[in-house]
């Protein structure tokens, strides 16, 4: 849960950052700017995470519930998209950012564009109690 107290907020992890700035990988970042995935999980690393075979993850992304970039020669999801299963707004979102007209590679510059407003960026912000609001945004951007 996030907290904001006179110009700090105290993140789930409980660090205090400066209004202004958010959390990515422990750093501080400025508001738009860029942030890399934590890490980068190959699909079978995804199928094992999600207890599912390598097909079925591949349908994931087919049907833009789950999103893959190429990395280093290898489809590659980034490790904050997935828990015990797939990030519960996430599908939408990717539908919704589509919708709007992204490519694979702009969706995930917009999930990881540091947001003062959520803390954070959208890709953290989907594990959390601002998923919702990610997803209003997401919306938001195909007008």
């Amino acid at each position: 849960m996030n907290e904001s107290v006179s110009g700090t907020s105290r993140t789930a992890t409980g660090q205090v950052v400066a209004v202004g700035q958010v959390v990515a990988d422990g750093q501080q970042v400025a508001n738009g700017q860029q942030v890399e995935p934590a890490a980068w999980l190959t699909l079978p690393e995804v199928a094992q995470r999600l207890e599912l075979g390598i097909n079925q993850v591949r349908q994931l992304i087919r049907d833009r519930s789950l999103i893959a970039v190429r990395r280093d020669g290898a489809l590659r999801v980034p490790v904050e998209l997935i828990a015990a299963t797939v990030r519960k707004h996430l599908p939408g979102v990717l539908t919704l950012l589509h919708d709007a007209g992204y490519n694979e590679e702009e969706t995930l510059r917009w999930l990881y564009t540091a947001d003062e407003t959520l803390p954070g960026f959208p890709a953290q912000a989907l594990g959390g109690e601002k998923a919702t609001e990610v997803k209003r945004r997401a919306q938001a951007v195909g007008f």
